[in-house]
This record gives structure tokens, C-alpha cells and sequence, in this order.
């Protein structure tokens, strides 16, 4: 069985890479200009190391955290990805049911490929909506009202695509939402039967969250016009938690906590925009020195172990988000497979706690 190969994010990636279209493959897995930007995040990862402790009684030890004051199994969720389904069929609802088991948030997508409804009510509640603003805005507050009436409390506003980021892997596939499937499609689709299969039988993936609002989504669209009146337009039309993601800057961390924002999340969009942006990892320690230990900030980008996990939480990070890892499990093993992988981020998390003599993931001292 597939699930039981998956020992590592990278055996999960190993067999997606084997069983997608080239195509899917390098949309999920690419990122901007020349992909260095992926290198150095992953270098700064491996850069930190951790501080083994000895002679310590760790044989009971707690994965358990907080986040907006409610308790979740797991200080990881899921971060917002676009078009999931694209992994494989109903992969949406496989992370929904993850996040519902683990009480853990999963943060839905603009783009998603099933509704904003029907994903917050399969995860019973553990979902929160990440928004992008794009065109004029109209549509953008539409979507705005539509999670608040789904029942949403946690909005996350993505600011880091200006326009979005050039990624020469999938624009050599001629990657586009809906597919325009040419000569070079069709070959390689053909050459993937199971997964043509597949979503030939379940319906080919669409951005479902703009099926009832009567308009297509362009995902190239320009989202330039975004401003600080926007946002401050938007923290007073949002009655619950506002999260800003994308954040890479010292002074504009220091705003957006003067903006009124309830937490902000480090990520450069794993590295998928600006090939030359910082590691997210090394200006997340400085955005914690300048706002202080109680400002609550997030991480992203880059984590692909349990030990990435703890690396997050140790330099500064109150909960991490992963991403893309989550969807290489489900394109190698389907439900089994990404089940697999989040047991294994688990064990590799709680494993680094034992041999860091840490027992818990909270309280005042445990980052010392």
C-alpha cells in the first residue's frame, strides 16, 4: 500500500512526482524566477539547530496548543492552498476531515475546488477563510460577507501577490485554471491514466467558490490596488479575527499590529512570489524581538518535518501552517496517504521534544 512508503514529506513528494500529470506536478511543487528562493528557505531551516537536553523525564509529552484561545491536538495546521482537488479528487474534504480529527484550523482557499460551505461544515467547524483581494474589491467583500454568513469567525488576508509571481515550471506546461488542454496536455495526461481517470470521473476541478457567485475568477488578475484604507475598510466590515499572511518586513509588522490586526503570519508564500524575498524563517525572529512575546504570530513556508515544526516554534512562531507536503501525500495515497504524513510530522515533532527535553508546547518557559 502507497501510505505505508510515506516515511518522510519527501517520499510522499517522490510518489506524487511519479503519479501526476508534469503538468499538476510542477504547479504544486514550482515556485518563482529560478526556484532559489526555495533554496535558501531550506537552507536557513537546516541552519538552525536544535539544543539537545539529557537526564530529563520526557516519557509523558503533549502536542496539544492554543490558538485564539482554543485548544487544537496538533501546533500545526493547514495552510491555505488553491485547487487541491488537482491532487486528487474530494482532497478538500480529506483535509477538512484531517482538521475536524485534530481540531486544528484549516484555512480555506479563494481558489478553492469545493465551496467555502461545504468544507467549514465538513471540518466541523475547524476552517478558516483566506482571502485574496483582487480587481476593485467588489467581489473581494462579497466573498467577504459570504464567510461571515457561512459561519467563519478567522479571516486571513493574503497580501504578499501584488501580481502574481512568475513560475516558469508551470508556465512551460501552459498552466491555466480552467485547463485549455493542446497537444502537450493531452500527451501528458494520457501518459497519467489514473489520475486522468479519476478526474475524468469526478468532474475536472473548478474555483467552486465563484460557481454561485456568477463570475469567473482570473487567478492572474492584478491585486495591486490593495492599500492600507483597504484594510482598514476590512477590519471594520470583519467582526472576528483578522490574520494578514505574507508578511516579510520588520516596520510593517510594527503597522499592522498598530492597524488593529489580530495576529500576522510570516510566509513568502513558499516562495512562490518574489524569488528575492528574505527567509521567512530568519525575519520571523526579528518580528518577534519587535513586537514582543504576546502579539500572536503565525509561520509558513518551507516546513517539511516535525523538527521544521519545532525549529518554527522555538525562533518565535505561535502556531505553523503547513502546505504543500499535505498535498503530495494525498496525490501519492489519497486519504491514507495524507493520514500517513500527518502521523509522521507528529512523530517527528514529539521525537524532537524528547530529545530536546521538552514536554509541552506551552507556557512561559518552554522556549528557554
Amino acid at each position: 500500500m502507497a501510505a505505508s512508503a510515506i516515511h518522510s514529506a519527501e517520499d510522499a513528494r517522490r510518489l506524487a512526482r511519479r503519479r501526476l500529470p508534469w503538468m499538476v506536478f510542477d504547479y504544486i511543487d514550482g515556485a518563482a524566477g529560478q526556484e532559489t528562493g526555495v533554496a535558501r528557505n531550506r537552507a536557513a531551516l537546516d541552519a538552525i539547530t536544535l539544543r539537545p537536553r539529557i537526564l530529563r523525564d520526557v516519557s509523558q509529552r503533549s502536542l496539544t496548543s492554543q490558538i485564539f484561545g482554543l485548544d487544537a491536538d496538533r501546533p500545526f495546521g493547514i495552510a491555505p492552498m488553491g485547487m487541491c482537488n488537482l491532487a486528487a479528487p474530494d482532497a478538500d474534504m480529506m483535509i477538512a476531515r484531517l482538521a475536524a480529527r485534530y481540531r486544528v484550523p484549516h484555512v480555506v482557499s479563494t481558489v478553492a475546488s469545493t465551496s467555502m460551505e461545504e468544507i467549514i461544515a465538513e471540518a466541523e467547524g475547524n476552517a478558516w477563510f483566506q482571502l485574496y483581494f483582487s480587481g476593485d474589491g467588489t467581489g473581494t467583500f462579497k466573498l467577504v460577507e459570504r464567510a461571515k454568513f457561512a459561519g467563519y469567525d478567522v479571516l486571513v488576508l493574503t497580501v504578499d501577490v501584488p501580481e502574481v509571481g512568475r513560475r516558469p515550471r508551470e508556465l512551460r506546461h501552459g498552466f491555466k485554471m480552467p485547463f485549455r488542454i493542446g497537444p502537450r496536455q493531452f500527451i501528458d495526461f494520457a501518459l497519467h491514466p489514473r489520475w486522468s481517470l479519476n478526474t475524468l470521473f469526478k468532474g475536472k476541478p473548478v474555483m467552486a467558490n465563484f460557481e454561485m457567485e456568477g463570475y469567473e475568477f482570473d487567478r492572474t488578475e492584478s491585486r495591486a490596488r490593495a492599500t492600507w484604507d483597504t484594510l482598514a475598510q476590512l477590519r471594520d466590515a470583519w467582526p472576528g479575527k483578522l490574520v494578514v499572511k505574507g508578511v516579510l518586513d520588520v516596520e510593517d509588522a510594527r503597522a499592522l499590529m498598530s492597524a488593529g490586526v489580530d495576529a500576522i503570519q510570516v510566509s513568502s508564500h513558499g516562495a512562490r512570489q518574489l524569488e528575492s524575498a528574505p527567509t521567512p524563517i530568519e525575519i520571523l525572529a526579528k518580528i518577534r524581538a519587535e513586537l514582543g512575546p504576546d502579539f500572536p504570530i503565525f509561520y509558513d513556508s518551507g516546513i517539511r518535518s516535525g523538527e521544521d515544526v519545532l525549529k518554527a516554534l522555538l525562533v518565535g512562531a505561535d502556531f505553523v501552517f503547513v502546505g504543500r507536503i499535505l498535498q503530495y501525500a494525498i496525490a501519492a495515497a489519497g486519504e491514507a496517504g495524507l493520514n500517513q504524513l500527518w502521523d509522521v510530522l507528529s512523530q517527528e515533532l514529539s521525537a524532537a521534544m524528547a530529545q530536546t527535553g521538552q514536554t509541552t508546547l506551552s507556557g512561559e518557559s518552554w522556549r528557554r
